[in-house]
C-alpha cells in the first residue's frame, strides 16, 4: 500500500503546494472565504448548471469553516484530496480542483472535480492545474486510474478531459442530482500506464 502521502498538518499543510507553468494547486485554508465566496458569488449563474444545488447558506462565513473541516477530515483520513487552484503570477484564487472517493487496494483509483471562477474561464488555467496534479496522483499518491464524469453538453469540461488524456469510457443514466435534477453523464478515466506513455511521447497530458 502506498503511503499517505497527501495526509498533512500545521506547518505542512500550509506549504504543501503542487506547481505547474500559470497556476499552483494548495490545501484550502479558513483564511480564503472572502477570496473564495467572492469568486463564487460572481460565478455563481456559470456554475450552477453543472454542480448540484447550492444549499441556502453556501456562502456564509460558518458554511465555509464547515467546509474547511470537512476537507481536512476527508484529507486526513486518506478519502479525498481538495485543493484550490490560484495563479502563479499573483496567488490570487482561480478555481478548485478534488480528488475524491480515493479507494486503496485492488481499486487504487480516484474520482476527479473541479470548478473554474466565470472570469478565469477558457484560459487554459484549469489545463495547466491539472496537468500538473497528475503526477502528483500516479507518482506520490501511487494510484492507479482517475475517474471524471460530466454532462454531455458540457463541450468545455468534454475538451479538457481529452487535451489532458483521459479517455470516454461510458454513459452513466441518472449518475448524479445536479442542479435539483437527476442528470445523465459521460464517464472518463485515465489510467497511470497510459499517462506514462503520454508523458514519454512528450504529449500534454505527462505535466
Amino acid at each position: 500500500m502506498a503511503p499517505p502521502v497527501f495526509r498533512f498538518r500545521g506547518r505542512a499543510q500550509e506549504e504543501f503546494r503542487i506547481e505547474g507553468e500559470r497556476t499552483f494547486l494548495r490545501h484550502p485554508q479558513a483564511g480564503d472565504f472572502a477570496e473564495w465566496s467572492q469568486l463564487r458569488a460572481a460565478s455563481r449563474a456559470f456554475l450552477e448548471p453543472w454542480e448540484p444545488r447550492w444549499p441556502e447558506d453556501d456562502l456564509t462565513r460558518p458554511a465555509f469553516r464547515y467546509r474547511i473541516r470537512r476537507y481536512d477530515a476527508d484529507r486526513e483520513a486518506g478519502l479525498a484530496l481538495p485543493l484550490f487552484v490560484c495563479q502563479k503570477a499573483n496567488g490570487r484564487l482561480v478555481g478548485g480542483v478534488t480528488l475524491g472517493t480515493i479507494r486503496r487496494g485492488a481499486a487504487e483509483c480516484c474520482s476527479l472535480g473541479y470548478w473554474m471562477g466565470h472570469q478565469y474561464a477558457g484560459k487554459g488555467l484549469m489545463h495547466d492545474a491539472l496537468k500538473s496534479l497528475l503526477p502528483h496522483v500516479f507518482e506520490r499518491m501511487r494510484l492507479h486510474r482517475i475517474e471524471a464524469a460530466c454532462i454531455p453538453d458540457n463541450a468545455r469540461s468534454q475538451r479538457l478531459l481529452e487535451n489532458v488524456g483521459f479517455r470516454r469510457e461510458g454513459y452513466l443514466n441518472g449518475y448524479l442530482k445536479i442542479n435539483g435534477a437527476w442528470r445523465d453523464h459521460l464517464l472518463y478515466a485515465l489510467i497511470a500506464e497510459d499517462w506514462r506513455v503520454a508523458r514519454s511521447k512528450g504529449s500534454g497530458s505527462g505535466g
